[in-house]
């Protein structure tokens, strides 16, 4: 009997995924567990928040643990991965989910905030995905999910460290789906306007407080809408779970903003 292809799951594998604790993090340590998958969660400060994620996630019958990292610091990403092996076992899949991303332009900006952006942003993706491929035993395979904004492939003046950041890691994403395969698939995911109830902490929601403002977000959006959480989480299930000839792909799902 043909598998049903529209079923992703996530049977049986551990994903480790940073900044798990709220929001879009949450969102998608959820969607994994419900996928069938057991979770590592990182957490930067967040600590009550982690463990109310990890709970909901055993509910659903899944392991769930939590684990403290400042992601600025190398010691401590890679301190985060060995951790998480340890307790919970081989890790199959890695979502590096985490970042800053102060609205700074190119005058307010520090080379401490720059420093930082790129720390958290980039270095910590690329040192996981290397510990990660690293410690993958030879007869796995493993996937790598990056995600990222609209404004990596059209860079523009405002959240500059933000963005040229993750301009970085849409490249890292690209450059490592060609080293690491064909056992490690490694995809980005490209978010615009996620709902404000549950924003991911992209460029699009963090400068907006005001229904006005909310509205102009959205405004130059070809599909006219905010983004579902739903439709992010189908996203991301597809690239961990679905075909594993997408590598280096960045799926876009910002209502074809990057488009205009």
């Amino acid at each position: 009997m043909t598998s049903d292809p529209t079923a992703l799951r996530l049977d049986g594998r551990l994903v480790l995924i940073t900044g798990a604790a709220k929001r879009l993090g949450r969102a998608l340590a959820l969607a994994a567990a419900r996928a069938g998958a057991h979770v590592a969660l990182h957490y930067g400060r967040s600590r009550d928040a982690a463990e109310q994620t990890a709970d909901e996630i055993r509910t659903l019958g899944r392991r769930a643990e939590i684990f403290q990292a400042d992601l600025a610091d190398p010691a401590q990403v890679a301190d985060l991965f060995r951790q998480a092996q340890a307790r919970l076992g081989t890790i199959h899949a890695l979502i590096n989910n985490a970042s800053i991303f102060a609205p700074l332009d190119w005058q307010q900006t520090t080379l401490a905030d720059w420093d930082q952006h790129l720390r958290v942003n980039l270095t910590a993706p690329f040192l996981l995905t290397q510990t990660f491929a690293r410690a993958l035993p030879p007869e796995e395979n493993g996937r790598v999910l990056n995600l990222l904004d609209w404004r990596a492939l059209r860079p523009g003046p405002d959240h500059l460290p933000y963005t040229i950041s993750k301009a970085g890691l849409a490249a890292l994403t690209r450059s490592l789906a060609v080293a690491l395969a064909p056992r490690i698939q490694v995809n980005g995911l490209a978010l615009g306007a996620v709902l404000p109830a549950h924003a991911p902490g992209s460029s699009e929601t963090s400068k907006v407080s005001t229904p006005e403002e909310l509205d102009e977000v959205i405004r130059p959006v070809p599909a006219g809408r905010w983004a579902d959480l739903d439709e992010v989480d189908q996203a991301a299930m597809f690239l961990l779970a679905g075909p594993a000839y997408i590598t280096g792909e960045i799926l876009h799902l910002d209502g074809g903003r990057h488009l205009v």
